[in-house]
C-alpha cells in the first residue's frame, strides 16, 4: 500500500531548514534504489503527483518510446516523433514497492479515456506502464486488474516492455513545472538547471 504525503504549502517552506526536509529521502543506498517508467496523460500531473508519493526520492519528465532521438517538446506534441510523455520515478523499496507505484499509478489520471487510443493519430498522450522484468509486468498486469475490478468502464492503459524504448529527458521548462512556478523559491534553493531539478528531492516533494 502506497502513502501520499501531505502537500507542503510554498510560502511555509522556510519555516523549516530545508535539509531536514529533504533528509529523509535525500540519500538512499544504491542496492535499494529501483526506478520505474509510466505515461498518464500531461506529464506535469503526473510527475506531481508521484511527488506527493512516500518512499519517491526523484522524477523527472521525459519522452518515451517514439523514433528519433532526443525530440523536443513541440516535435512530440506534433505527433511526428512517436513519444509520449512520461515520467521517469525513482524509489526506494524499503519504503515503497514497485506494486504500489502501480497502484498509485490509476489515481493520477483517468485510465478509461479513450482519447488514450488515438495515441499516434490525434494525440500524443497514452496511458502505459513500461516494465523491465518479468515481474514487474506480472504486478502491473495484477494492478490493472484490480482497477478494472472496481470500474465499469474498461481500462485503455498498456503495459509495455521497456526493453529497446528509450526515454529521453524532457526540456528544463517541463521539469518539476508547478514549482517552477515559484521561481523565488527555486532560486532559494539553487535549482536552475534541468539537471538539479531532476536530481533534487526537496524539489519532488515541493512540487507536488
Amino acid at each position: 500500500m502506497y502513502k501520499i504525503l501531505g502537500q507542503q504549502s510554498k510560502s511555509q517552506v522556510h519555516d523549516f531548514p530545508l535539509s531536514e526536509t529533504a533528509s529523509s529521502n535525500s540519500y538512499v543506498p544504491s542496492e535499494f534504489i529501483s526506478q520505474a517508467v509510466f505515461a498518464g496523460g500531461s506529464f506535469w500531473a503526473l510527475e506531481a503527483a508521484y511527488g506527493r508519493v512516500e518512499g519517491v526520492v526523484k522524477t523527472v519528465t521525459g519522452y518515451c518510446g517514439g523514433s528519433i532521438v532526443k525530440p523536443t517538446y513541440r516535435e512530440v506534441c506534433e505527433g511526428r516523433t512517436g513519444h509520449t510523455e512520461a515520467v521517469k520515478v525513482t524509489y526506494d523499496q524499503r519504503r515503497v514497492s514497485y506494486r504500489s507505484l502501480c497502484d498509485a499509478f490509476w489515481e493520477t489520471h483517468d485510465p478509461t479515456n479513450k482519447e488514450f487510443l488515438n495515441f499516434g493519430i490525434s494525440t500524443h498522450q497514452r496511458s502505459a506502464i513500461f516494465y523491465a522484468t518479468e515481474e514487474e509486468r506480472r504486478q502491473a498486469q495484477q494492478s490493472k486488474i484490480r482497477r478494472q475490478m472496481k470500474l465499469n468502464r474498461r481500462i485503455v492503459t498498456t503495459i509495455i516492455k521497456s526493453d529497446g524504448v528509450d526515454f529521453f529527458t524532457a526540456e528544463n521548462q517541463h521539469q518539476k513545472y508547478h514549482l517552477q512556478k515559484h521561481y523565488r523559491l527555486c532560486e532559494s534553493m539553487n535549482l536552475r538547471s534541468t539537471e538539479q531539478f531532476a536530481e533534487s528531492t526537496i524539489a519532488c516533494v515541493l512540487n507536488g
